[in-house]
């Protein structure tokens, strides 16, 4: 096919889907085995810097906060993010120096509470470069791509657009057709991490509510930490076996953490904590208060769980179920 323009963004995450297979091959296990580690040994496991990752979830919901708080605490360096519906994961990553490079969709803002000041800062100051651009469905195509072991998807999408100027994409004439169509290339993160709502020990996992992206994510990822509020026993797992969305070969280490998308929601189980996240969003107008807020919650912290006893453990986490729970109850009667 002749490639008759291309975008100017710089392409990440990209692999032959060959060499891919055989990384696949030679390094994802299909034994089943207990795969149960800690946070700790997670992120110092599979994650190396300057190695390109990507978070699960959708905006503020349903994200690995565990593992994005673990990154921190170690001072992982040089990454860089699939900036897909990337919020406050991305924030607080790029404000504390960890992500230099983003692929962006939708990021920089925290949706109806405003902007991000401390990745916005880091990025007008050229602390932090966006390399590329794409939407919302073109990184969806991009995952999807690399779960077929495809090197692109075609699309007719973002042709015509400034996002697929800056893009990565190629422009092509369509064989069959004779007109042009826009090539979506597949991504492969190094390491992609995605919070469920219960998983056994070899990481069979069960998400309720929508999975956005993560069914493809999760089969494109090089390696996958899944973190859970819970983990069940394979007996309870394979009496609905339907309901297991990411089966354990994908998965390469499995994380317990109760209420670990804090301050995030977790869809049935807990709110939004809008006291934290507007904390974070007043402290990260400043260097300082980036500072100041990451001495206090990440690196003033052992793990996780202290961290949830800080933001003021059962009691806070109960009204934040709580709030879930009126939420809950509000929006059903308009599914009946």
């Amino acid at each position: 096919m002749e490639v008759l323009y291309e975008g100017l963004g710089q392409l990440i995450g990209w692999h032959d889907p060959d060499e891919n297979r055989e990384y696949v091959l030679h390094n994802k296990s299909r034994e089943l085995k207990d795969k149960t580690m800690t946070a700790n040994q997670a992120v110092g496991k599979f994650i190396k810097d300057g190695d390109f990752i990507a978070s699960g979830g959708f905006g503020h919901v349903r994200v690995s906060m565990n593992i994005i708080y673990e990154i921190l605490r170690q001072q992982k360096r040089n990454l860089i993010m699939a900036g897909k519906t990337a919020v406050h994961d991305l924030d607080i990553l790029v404000g504390n120096g960890c992500v230099d490079r983003v692929e962006v969709a939708y990021s920089f803002g925290h949706e109806i509470r405003g902007l991000s000041p401390a990745s916005r800062r880091m990025v007008e100051s050229g602390k932090c470069r966006v390399v590329a651009e794409t939407s919302n469905a073109g990184y969806q195509w991009r995952f999807l791509a690399g779960m077929l072991g495809i090197p692109f998807l075609p699309s007719r999408n973002l042709m015509g657009t400034d996002t697929a100027k800056y893009s990565s994409c190629k422009v092509v004439k369509d064989p069959f057709s004779g007109k042009l169509i826009n090539l979506i290339p597949a991504a492969y993160p190094d390491v992609a991490f995605i919070h469920v709502h219960r998983c056994d020990i070899y990481g069979n996992c069960q998400i309720d509510g929508i999975l956005v992206e993560d069914f493809e994510l999760a089969r494109c990822a090089r390696k996958l930490i899944i973190t859970t509020e819970q983990i069940i026993s394979s007996d309870v797992i394979r009496t609905e076996p339907w309901k297991t969305v990411i089966p354990f070969y994908f998965v390469d280490g499995v994380v317990e953490q109760r209420y670990g998308s804090h301050p995030c929601e977790m869809h049935g189980e807990y709110f939004f904590d809008e006291e934290h996240i507007a904390e974070w969003l007043d402290l990260s107008k400043t260097d300082d208060g980036v500072k100041k807020y990451s001495g206090k919650y990440i690196y003033g912290v052992e793990d996780f769980g202290e961290y949830i006893e800080l933001c003021g453990g059962e009691k806070k986490m109960f009204f934040l179920k709580e709030r879930q729970a009126m939420r809950v109850s509000l929006i059903t009667p308009w599914r009946k």
